[in-house]
């Protein structure tokens, strides 16, 4: 006997009143790690519960969050009663919890503990080693899935903010048993490659821990550390936090703010610029209207007398230069004088004309040749004598010889 068909609707409407009437999935108790945890806007909380081989959707309804004595957080190992619901629209089953009990932390949250703590005692997440992003970037690269919204959202940030930075897709994996070492590859590749980059951005869009466990790796984190180029983690929503947002240079709660981090908004910057470069002009503008009344208001009678006693100083100054030189040059003059007279004094007494005042006379012969020793003179030769005021004609009437002590 053939069964009638039924549609879609009346199949999940059938089996969501064979769960409901369950007895034991009435009120059921289910134990498991918190994972992909989402607080809604309307109150409601729904998370995951997962072991090693299965999840489970839940639905922890609003009501029932202020009897909660702690906050849930991913990772966090609970026990959850409650009873098994249908949503028929989706044709999905979700745990309705009505209680819930705070086992431990799970397996991925002790591992992240560990993993921080090794990491941050070897002095990876230190301070000093940031490097600061540069406020005007050149050229941007992005290390994450070409085709992710990630992806998407920081070029049309870029977009609309700089219409002069280079932004390069440095495309990888971001989730999967192989995401971490490709991520690591990307970043020492990108190094190697385009060692003229201001900086990179390295993430994905929001996940369960699970999905973004490639960002706790220590691959990726060292990785970080080690690059020379300034790296901005840009993992998720803003309450994920993984190990590559310590490492990093700069955290962005989000790809979007990454963006907004990496790039200054080149209008307004140019607004900015043309802002102050039109106060300056104004200031100055003011500055010289000041002057320029100021001008007008002066006394001109006072700047009359000021110019008027400034020239009468110099004046002064002047005349007392001139004086000065004078006394130099009459001093000076006066000792030149001394020294000629001396000389004209010790020349006269060397003249010719100053010993034939004292009585002497020179002997010329015919040819004017002045006579200073007998030789070659003979009885006869004719001689002259030059006295002071006249000349002697004479003849030589003996040659003799005569030692003088010599």
């Amino acid at each position: 006997m053939a069964i009638k068909p039924i549609s879609v609707s009346q199949f999940n409407n059938y089996v969501k009143r064979v769960l409901q009437t369950d007895p034991l999935l009435g009120n059921v108790s289910v134990i498991g790690e918190i994972s992909n945890l989402k607080y809604h806007g309307s109150g409601h909380v729904f998370f995951t519960l997962k072991d090693e081989q299965s999840k489970l959707s839940c639905f922890l309804p609003a009501d029932q969050v202020p009897r909660l004595r702690y906050e849930l957080t991913e990772g966090m190992l609970i026990t959850a009663t409650g009873y098994i619901s249908v949503f028929e629209r989706g044709g999905t089953y979700s745990l309705n919890i009505r209680d819930i009990l705070v086992e431990g932390k799970g397996n991925l949250t002790i591992a992240f503990e560990a993993l921080k703590a090794k990491l941050e005692k070897e002095g990876l997440f230190d301070p000093k080693y940031k490097k600061p992003i540069p406020t005007f970037p050149k050229k941007v690269v992005v290390i994450t899935s070409e085709t992710g919204a990630a992806i998407r959202d920081i070029l049309k940030i870029i977009r609309q903010r700089n219409d002069v930075v280079h932004v390069i897709l440095y495309p990888c994996l971001v989730q999967g048993p192989d995401a971490a070492a490709d991520i690591a590859a990307a970043i020492t590749e990108v190094n190697r490659l385009f060692p003229d980059t201001d900086v990179i951005i390295v993430g994905r869009g929001g996940g369960s821990i699970e999905e973004l466990w490639a960002f706790n790796e220590e691959v990726v984190v060292r990785s970080i550390f080690l690059s020379e180029i300034p790296v901005i983690s840009a993992v998720g929503h803003e309450t994920d936090f993984t190990l590559a947002d310590y490492v990093a240079d700069r955290r962005a709660a989000t790809p979007t703010e990454a963006a907004q981090m990496a790039v200054p908004d080149t209008k307004e910057l140019r607004i900015a610029v043309k802002n102050n470069v039109t106060e300056i002009l104004h200031t100055i503008q003011r500055r010289l209207q000041y002057y320029e009344l100021k001008t007008e208001s002066y006394n001109m009678e006072a700047l009359k007398n000021q110019i008027s006693n400034r020239i009468q100083l110099a004046q002064m100054h002047v005349n007392g230069l001139a004086k000065d030189m004078f006394h130099m040059i009459s001093d000076k003059l006066t000792e030149k004088m001394s020294t000629v007279e001396q000389l004209y004094a010790e020349l006269q007494l060397s003249s010719p004309y100053s010993i034939m005042e004292r009585g002497y006379g020179a002997l010329v012969d015919v040819n004017g040749k002045l006579i200073t020793s007998v030789e070659g003179l003979n009885k006869g030769d004719l001689l002259t004598v030059i006295c002071k005021d006249g000349k002697i004609k004479c003849s030589i009437e003996e040659v003799r010889r005569a030692d003088y002590g010599r």
